[in-house]
């Protein structure tokens, strides 16, 4: 089981990405501990998952790596994303049992969402 993903962000992007994962997600946000609140960066949790946007001062956001999300309201998601300016993939069938798609969080990391097929 895994307790969280980490995710690289650029310095002095918490606002950013506040709106991206709570506002456009649906997650909500999680205090960072003290000890480490001050390294930067924020954590989000919902819909099963914790996530943290962890500071780096080299940031190159990733392309290809990505978590791969469970989320029951793909489609719903889907438009809120694309109405939001995230423009969404859809995978073409390769994972059976699978609906999913891909998109790009505002630092421009690669996300998967996923669905089973009914």
């Amino acid at each position: 089981m895994i307790h969280h993903v980490l995710l690289a962000s650029p310095r002095g992007s918490e606002d950013a990405s506040r709106a991206f994962y709570a506002g456009v997600l649906g997650m909500t946000e999680k205090p960072k501990p003290a000890a480490l609140a001050a390294r930067g960066g924020c954590w989000f949790t919902g819909h099963g998952i914790e996530l943290h946007l962890g500071v780096e001062d080299d940031f190159r956001p990733a392309r290809k790596a990505h978590p791969g999300l469970l989320r029951p309201d793909l489609d719903a998601l889907a438009d809120r994303l694309a109405a939001a300016g995230h423009p969404v993939t859809w995978g073409d069938g390769e994972l059976p049992g699978m609906r999913r798609f891909h998109t790009y969080d505002v630092h421009g990391n690669r996300l998967e969402f996923l669905a089973p097929l009914d």
